[in-house]
């Protein structure tokens, strides 16, 4: 009998939390949710394909392209901390990243996952910290000088080693990973650009560098952190267990590798960015401090390694699914070439794309944000809601949650892109009178984010991919090793899981696409 009041208790709070429950289900849009775990065992079931799963969401909620969930379905959380708002909508991220922008900072729990990696870096920071550095960059990122080492670094980097690499494939008849080559030639370039160290890892011999690994290992790590309520990765790291565990592992070896390079150009400085960074000043007036530099070097080295290495592995991939645009791409660069070096061949591949040359490729350049619509490199973005407010398309967003805004999606949904959203066309980007044409909503694409924060490297991004897509294409065919099928990985960017295993086929430019030369060989 005395546990008859207990059961009471009991069964009274749970049917109040179940009635509460139920009115909260009805308000949510997304996907279903559970008490207690609210939609977390929906998310962890769709873990490997969570872009295109997002992207069914969205496409389910017919013209609104936003839905609400919640990952912690209980009473004063809910719709707080636990709730997350999911957007597409071109006027909603609008309004996100440019119309309210101080109300959606990146915020406490994108900052707390991400601090042990990036710090306060310019990419996990707000308010005046993230405006020194972005007003510091800014005036790098203009410079002459910067775009001069950048082609400096990338045409070294495709000449003495890319080119040997796939010489050497090419005549053995053997298969290349041509993501993992590209992550190395991008690494290579952004930390010479960086920190003025060269860490060699595109070598014929493809060394394992323990900073490449370990960054990779950390970027893994940290990108789960975001997935799922942050109390669990807080008691995970308490008592150093599963990705915790490998985060701190990775996060020593990244550190140790860090301090000697800045350590370096603090002995020896030179054009790169830590050592125009070192001549600046703090918010408060200050010299940047070691540790500082360091963190704001490895933000610099994750947005210029990943992203653009990830968006050409996708374009080679899409140009191998679409050898009509291939020849297009090829007549191009052949086009240009003859212009600037001549017609004999040879002297088109015995030396890579200066930027120059770059810059006039529109077609090439169309194509590489026609995959960049497709395949964003970064696919997801988070922000936190300071106040509360009232999206453009009447989505209420109470303050203390989360907005996440699918950049994947956008380039996905019929109502934003057309009927043919899904098809790989760089004639959407052309203008008639040949000219590279974007979108006249910006919003549409938001592959280099937008507004404030609206990404500084975009243009050394876009003359780096030209220089190497060209460097490559004007060689070879490629083509997949059978049975090959590329694959998403989760991670923060867009990596193919498996890489992407390509046979490499001497091109004979002016000669159809199967026939073999010796031109390129023998210009190495």
């Amino acid at each position: 009998m005395e546990a008859l009041p207990i059961f009471s208790a009991l069964f009274a709070a749970a049917s109040v939390y179940l009635f509460w429950f139920y009115l909260l289900a009805r308000k949510l849009t997304g996907p279903s949710v559970w008490p207690v775990v609210g939609s977390i065992p929906f998310l962890f079931s769709n873990r490997k394909q969570i872009h295109d799963w997002i992207t069914n969401n969205l496409r389910a909620t017919g013209g609104s392209a936003t839905y609400q969930t919640c990952t912690l379905a209980l009473p004063f959380l809910a719709r707080r901390q636990g709730l997350f708002t999911v957007t597409c909508n071109p006027k909603n991220i609008e309004h996100i990243l440019r119309t309210r922008f101080d109300n959606y900072p990146k915020g406490p729990t994108y900052q707390a996952a991400f601090h042990d990696l990036l710090g306060e870096g310019i990419f996990n920071s707000d308010g005046e910290t993230w405006l020194t550095q972005r007003k510091t960059a800014a005036l790098e990122f203009t410079t002459r000088t910067l775009r001069q080492a950048m082609a400096r670094w990338v045409n070294r980097t495709i000449r003495n080693r890319l080119w040997c690499i796939l010489d050497k494939a090419a005549r053995d008849h053997i298969a290349v990973d041509l993501q993992d080559l590209l992550l190395r030639l991008t690494f290579d370039n952004i930390c010479g650009l960086t920190f003025g160290k060269d860490p060699e890892t595109l070598s014929p011999e493809l060394p394992d560098n323990p900073f490449s690994k370990a960054f990779d290992n950390a970027t893994e790590a940290t990108l789960k952190r975001l997935l799922y309520p942050s109390f669990l990765w807080r008691i995970q790291k308490l008592f150093g267990l599963g990705a915790e565990r490998q985060l701190e592992k990775s996060l020593e070896v990244v550190g140790d590798y860090m301090n000697d390079a800045v350590a370096a150009r603090k002995l020896t400085p030179s054009d790169d960015l830590i050592s125009r960074f070192m001549n600046k000043r703090d918010i408060d007036g200050n010299q940047f401090p070691s540790a500082v530099l360091q963190r704001i070097a490895l933000n610099f080295v994750l947005a210029g390694r990943d992203t653009s290495s990830v968006a050409l592995s996708w374009f080679f991939h899409l140009v191998m699914e679409n050898p009509q645009i291939e020849e297009k791409i090829v007549a191009e660069i052949s086009t240009v070439l003859k212009q600037t070096r001549g017609d004999d061949p040879r002297l088109w591949v015995k030396e890579p794309l200066v930027f120059d040359e770059a810059d006039k490729l529109v077609y090439l350049k169309a194509a590489l944000s026609e995959t960049l619509r497709l395949y964003p490199s970064v696919p997801e973005d988070f922000k936190y809601v300071v106040n509360d407010d009232i999206l453009p398309d009447g989505t209420f967003v109470p303050a203390g949650s989360t907005v996440t805004y699918s950049i994947y999606s956008v380039g996905r949904m019929k109502s934003i892109w057309g009927e043919d959203c899904m098809e790989f066309k760089p004639d959407r980007w052309i203008s008639a009178d040949g000219k590279f044409e974007p979108p006249k909503d910006g919003y549409k694409f938001v592959a280099f984010n937008a507004g404030p924060r609206t990404c500084l490297g975009k243009d050394l991004a876009y003359l780096q991919m030209k220089s190497v897509a060209s460097a490559v294409l004007l060689r070879y065919r490629l083509s997949l090793v059978p049975g090959f099928r590329a694959q998403q990985k989760m991670s923060l960017t867009l990596f193919m899981k498996d890489g992407l295993q390509v046979y490499l086929h001497p091109r004979k430019l002016g000669g159809g696409p199967d026939q073999v030369t010796q031109a390129a060989a023998t210009s190495a």
